[in-house]
């Protein structure tokens, strides 16, 4: 099955209502979702960003990542990676991100950012919608509310069909979870 990496909403200031709580739950994920990239990029897995563009309309990736001070992030795209700027919860609302996939044949996203119980659901129903196979990693995925959070899990479970693992995947066996762990 042919996977990629969908990074959503991983380049935020935090300067907006709730944003000290989001900072927070980002700052605890972050070691998973840089162990989740790392792990991708070392396979090859293709990864996509898709982030809100913060009222920013030029476009230029680097411009933002500097406005955002995260120029030198080391969650900043690479050359090889695709990025995709977004206006609403869903990286698929109104962006290429569905024609890109396709054109790359990709059968599975698996998804990590933020917030689980927002743009990452959304995306992940838009995904189902759009026909691929789902796999959320909560473990790298950021929240504002974790009740929300539980629900939209349980949502992405029973309604919309997606996997979400509660332990970082082995990259190396194909998104399974990590020896002596249950997803």
């Amino acid at each position: 099955m042919k996977d990629a990496l969908l990074l959503v909403d991983v380049f935020d200031r935090f300067e907006h209502e709730h944003g000290d709580i989001l900072a927070s739950s980002f700052q605890q994920r972050l070691p998973a979702l840089l162990q989740l990239l790392d792990d991708a990029r070392q396979r090859g897995i293709p990864i996509v960003y898709a982030n809100d563009r913060h009222g920013r309309w030029h476009g230029n990736v680097d411009l933002f990542l500097s406005e955002l001070g995260m120029g030198a992030s080391t969650l900043a795209p690479t050359d090889q990676d695709a990025f995709f700027f977004k206006n609403h919860y869903s990286a698929f609302d109104h962006t290429a991100l569905e024609l890109f996939l396709r054109e790359r044949s990709i059968e599975r996203l698996v998804l990590a950012g933020m917030t689980l119980e927002g743009c990452v659901t959304q995306t992940a129903i838009d995904a189902r919608e759009h026909g691929l196979k789902v796999t959320v990693v909560a473990p790298a995925c950021a929240g504002i509310d974790d009740d929300a959070a539980e629900a939209a899990v349980e949502y992405l479970r029973r309604v919309v069909g997606a996997r979400v693992l509660s332990v970082l995947p082995d990259t190396s066996t194909g998104l399974q979870p990590r020896a002596g762990q249950r997803s």
